[in-house]
């Protein structure tokens, strides 16, 4: 590279690096836009809903290498990946996929991290009434969890069964619900014990509307900006947390996608994001399964199938009707064993 070590790169610029240029960097090397781009046009968005419901706080946010609302610090930590647009092809390249990187993701995982973020500004997990509705915030937090995915005590937002993994997570997934526009909580969620979490979150949220945080700390916890690690050695590590290692569906993917290369057949992966909204309908409206359940196999699936660098064959058609049908299936197993383990 042409550059000093002390130029910082950002948009065009780092759109002309390979990757193994950009991999190279340093975090401290790279520019984060926090007033413009994709990360502050939902930032906006998720304060906008905040104000909506009469709450006065308003959490700041950083970059750092992954997501986190920190104990003590009533703010939200994004990963850097979604300052800038290069970077987010370099982590679905290297990870299969680029957790929150589209707008329907992204603002999920916003007001869930709000979620956490509120519970540090107010204290609400010191309060009893907290406690009693989602147990004690001081359990330690598991390495792995064992969801059930047929129970109904929890709310379904983010995936892998989130909710059950702790009860601060319990909170801020029934937050998460509970912040939707336009949500229809009381009808999706009648005649589940879990409505009492969201009716209690309903009447917390007007009792603190209008208050002013307790802490309104804007600290930053691991920011990136000043990162002298390279990206290089970030996903390193990553990469290792992250081996995908459960192999149970890759015969039948195997049988409905080809692992030969073609540059005729797209990538198996890409013509599934392509037709996930199409396929998530025919699978809830024909065979009446749930739609979180559904949409949980189908990144199951589709990680799977970029992990593997699977393409379709000649006939789309036939791949759809047969990948259709491994889903079903996938999901009706999940239901079957209502267990699954999932590491944190």
């Amino acid at each position: 590279m042409a550059r000093s070590r002390s130029a910082r790169y950002s948009g065009g610029s780092l759109a002309r690096l390979t990757d193994a240029q950009l991999l190279a960097l340093r975090f401290r090397d790279l520019v984060f836009p926090r007033s413009s781009g994709m990360v502050a046009m939902h930032m906006h968005r998720l304060q906008r809903q905040l104000r909506g419901r009469g709450l006065r706080f308003q959490p700041h946010f950083w970059f750092a290498e992954e997501w986190f609302s920190p104990d003590g610090v009533p703010g939200i930590a994004l990963p850097f990946y979604l300052a800038q647009p290069r970077l987010m092809r370099l982590e679905r390249r290297l990870m299969h996929q680029v957790e929150g990187g589209n707008s329907r993701w992204l603002m999920r995982i916003l007001r869930h991290e709000a979620g956490h973020a509120l519970d540090t500004a107010f204290g609400l997990r010191e309060r009893a009434d907290w406690r009693k509705v989602f147990g004690s915030a001081g359990e330690r937090y598991p390495d792995a969890y064992t969801p059930r995915p047929a129970s109904r005590r929890y709310v379904l937002h983010l995936g892998h069964w989130y909710a059950q993994s702790h009860p601060t997570e319990d909170f801020a997934e029934t937050f998460a619900v509970w912040l939707q526009p336009r949500a229809r909580w009381r009808r999706e969620y009648a005649q589940w014990p879990a409505l009492a979490k969201l009716e209690y979150v309903d009447k917390l949220m007007q009792e603190i509307a209008g208050r002013a945080p307790r802490l309104r700390s804007r600290r930053e916890v691991e920011p990136v900006a000043n990162s002298s690690r390279t990206l290089a050695s970030h996903y390193r590590s990553k990469v290792g947390r992250y081996q995908l290692e459960d192999g149970r569906y890759d015969r039948a993917l195997r049988r409905i996608f080809s692992v030969r290369p073609s540059r005729r057949r797209p990538a198996a992966a890409s013509y599934l994001r392509e037709m996930q909204p199409q396929l998530e309908r025919l699978l809830v409206r024909r065979a009446r399964l749930h739609h979180y359940v559904v949409e949980h196999a189908l990144e199951e699936l589709i990680h799977r199938c970029s992990y593997m660098h699977l393409h379709l064959r000649h006939d789309r058609r036939a791949a759809k009707r047969q990948f259709l049908g491994l889903v079903q299936r996938v999901v009706l197993g999940i239901l079957k064993r209502n267990r699954e383990n999932y590491a944190l």
